[in-house]
């Protein structure tokens, strides 16, 4: 894996120094990410954009700034999205985030990132974080990685789901410093109206394409049962019209009922996680026309490790609400985008992809690949003008950006290969880029 790393940032440096911008790819079946019927054609990239799809010959100019590659067959697919990713927090073991210094996370931030586009994931919406300058480094091509669609600090009540707080640490005074994980920009605790508006402001500010809330307990989390509610109404209505007032929307960590309804009634527009949803409350859901952004928590061999019985015992408790939750998504027809949620153990990010394939129970293989590419293309551009790529993501269509992965394989019929992108993925390209290329053309 090191070395393809290496490679492949050898590479994208080698593209940018001879100016390559046509980039031919021919003979390949193709799935666009919204259609189940695949097309047997080729596709011309110029620059970071798909220029033409055709099932006739393309032709092009045959100088040396133009790639063309022959696809052997392969299937052509958009790249994937993770619409729940930690950027900064997925690598690295808590206590190691909560006292390191922040140059220490960005490099290892940097280093995953690299890793996360070649497991073939081209774009992510990162959901708490200080990701701003690991995005503006990928963005200027200082470093390989996804596209980031950033939050910034998760912004929690004292003693809620983003306070990284020690016990040693409470009561604070007043005037009192910044915590660690407000410093970092992890989290920021606001208590009340003006505190969670300055807070919103703070983020949108840095550059934050949504707003993330705290509004209920956490598994992670080492203060707040599951089943608490966390933030008013009127505090949750501040974000919200901070965020439309740039265009933009609001989704909260929410698992329970209670913390859903609340949110919902103050107009935020996406809920992450809903394990313990109930039927009234995905109606509701359903009725404002909000987003799910769902995640196949099964206390399985992909679950966060938990450090304490504790957190074990929230974790089976969320997960004892997945199945109900996924059919009652079905049952009212709601916006269901798809993320892992992985925090806190570099060993564990490898599964990426694999987590992917644990959605089989309540989806059909083409349903879930549609989830990973347009539909969670739709909800990173939810984010309306604040959106930083204004260009289509997770198709294959003309006029979108070119993040197009070479699959050997069908995981239409067979999903698993997503699980093996290091095998399967013979071509990953970002935004008019290759990344990786085994084809030997």
């Amino acid at each position: 894996m090191k070395k393809i790393v290496f490679v492949a940032f050898c590479v994208f440096i080698s593209i940018i120094v001879s100016g390559q911008t046509t980039i031919l790819i021919n003979n390949v079946q193709i799935f666009d990410g919204v259609s189940e019927k695949l097309v047997t054609g080729n596709v011309l990239v110029q620059g970071d954009t798909i220029s033409r799809i055709s099932s006739a010959p393309i032709p092009v100019n045959r100088s040396a700034a133009t790639k063309i590659i022959d696809g052997k067959g392969k299937f052509l697919m958009p790249g994937l999205i993770d619409a729940h990713w930690h950027t900064m927090m997925c690598a690295m073991p808590e206590m190691v985030l909560l006292t390191a210094d922040i140059g220490y996370i960005n490099l290892v931030a940097a280093h995953e990132a690299g890793k996360t586009l070649l497991r073939g994931f081209t774009s992510v919406r990162d959901l708490a974080g200080p990701s701003f300058g690991l995005k503006r480094a990928i963005d200027q091509g200082l470093t390989p990685g996804p596209r980031i669609y950033p939050s910034g600090a998760m912004i929690s009540q004292s003693g809620g789901h983003g306070d990284f707080r020690m016990p040693y640490e409470v009561p604070s005074a007043p005037g009192a410093p910044l915590s660690h994980g407000d410093e970092m920009g992890a989290g920021a605790i606001a208590d009340g109206v003006d505190a969670v508006l300055k807070r919103s402001r703070e983020q949108l500010m840095m550059g934050a394409t949504q707003l993330k809330l705290a509004a209920g307990g956490g598994v992670s989390s080492n203060y707040d049962p599951i089943d608490v509610s966390q933030y008013t109404e009127e505090e949750f209505h501040a974000a919200v019209e901070a965020a439309e007032n740039w265009g933009t929307y609001v989704t909260v960590h929410a698992y329970t009922p209670r913390a859903i309804q609340a949110a919902l009634r103050a107009g935020v527009k996406c809920i992450d996680h809903a394990q313990l949803i109930d039927d009234a409350t995905a109606k509701m859901m359903a009725e404002k026309d909000a987003w799910l952004c769902i995640q196949a928590f099964l206390a399985n061999e992909y679950s966060n490790p938990q450090a304490t019985a504790d957190g074990r015992e929230k974790q089976k408790m969320v997960a004892s609400g997945t199945a109900k939750a996924f059919q009652l998504a079905k049952k009212y027809k709601i916006k269901t985008a798809w993320g892992t949620d992985m925090l806190f153990d570099p060993a564990s990010t490898k599964n990426q992809g694999a987590i992917l394939t644990t959605l089989t129970p309540w989806y059909s293989n083409f349903e879930i690949l549609k989830m990973a590419t347009s539909v969670n293309g739709e909800l990173l551009a939810f984010c309306g003008p604040r959106n930083p790529y204004p260009k289509p993501l997770g198709v294959i269509k003309e006029g979108a950006y070119a993040d197009i992965l070479l699959v050997d394989g069908n995981p239409i019929q067979d999903l698993k290969l997503v699980a093996d992108p290091d095998k399967n993925f013979l071509l990953i390209m970002k935004n008019g880029i290759v990344y990786k290329n085994l084809l030997g053309n």
